[in-house]
């Protein structure tokens, strides 16, 4: 699960923090959830964000995956709820409108257009890089101040 927080000043982001959560793949899911929970509720307690911006439910080929997702993505949700923190929801493809200016944008150039609007050394590593677009979304669409995204992995 990728995360990551941004800060919008005036018309400029500042890039706060990013990375991605791993878990074991042996591990039971209940153990997985909870590991991704407290990595996000530690997240939380550290930046102290405004909101929790988050990509909005997707339809996969594969059900299991799917399912499994869907409950990483119902944890980081209840992470930001029990901060007392809005919830906003956006599609993949407004998110990669908002960052890339095309809603069917590959990774890859989601990748290059964080690092770019963000003034990263490289681009983020995939997961972390479309919670920091999530972000920017949320910026660009709601002008608020302050945004952290909070992501499920992708895979």
């Amino acid at each position: 699960m990728g995360y990551g927080i941004v800060e919008g000043i005036g018309s400029r982001l500042k890039h706060i923090d990013n990375g991605a959560i791993f878990t074991k793949t042996g591990d039971h899911l209940s153990i997985r959830l909870k590991q991704i929970y407290d990595s996000l509720t530690e997240l939380i307690e550290k930046h102290q964000p405004d909101v929790v911006s988050i990509e909005d439910i997707f339809y996969a080929k594969n059900v299991k995956s799917a399912l499994k997702l869907g409950h990483a993505r119902g944890v980081a949700m209840l992470a930001g709820a029990n901060a007392g923190l809005e919830i906003f929801e956006y599609t993949p493809t407004a998110i990669k409108s908002a960052v890339v200016g095309f809603g069917r944008a590959e990774k890859g150039q989601v990748q290059q257009m964080v690092k770019m609007l963000l003034n990263l050394p490289e681009p983020p590593q995939e997961d972390a890089a479309d919670a920091l677009a999530a972000a920017i979304c949320h910026i660009n669409t709601a002008g608020t101040q302050k945004s952290n995204a909070l992501l499920r992995q992708k895979r």
